[in-house]
């Protein structure tokens, strides 16, 4: 499977599950995390990456990806949970 068959070119965002999910979801997220991780961030940083990370995982729940990866951060991990 090629990401244009899940989201087309011509598309930015899937419906799944009732949700929004818009292209570029999974890289965010990435983004997010280690923004949220990095000591070296601020505390405004580490909020604003944290608010963001919340936001996505209700969409990223909805793709399945938590049925397939889990974090190796438990503190990552329980984010996640949080939001299942």
């Amino acid at each position: 499977m090629r990401p244009q068959d899940i989201v087309p070119d011509h598309q930015n965002e899937v419906q799944v599950n009732g949700l929004t999910v818009r292209k570029g979801s999974v890289g965010a997220f990435l983004a997010s995390v280690r923004h949220w991780q990095d000591p070296a961030s601020s505390a405004a940083i580490r909020a604003t990456a944290e608010a963001d990370l919340r936001a996505l995982l209700p969409g990223l729940h909805a793709l399945g990806l938590f049925q397939i990866l889990a974090a190796r951060d438990p503190a990552l991990q329980r984010l996640i949970d949080a939001a299942a």
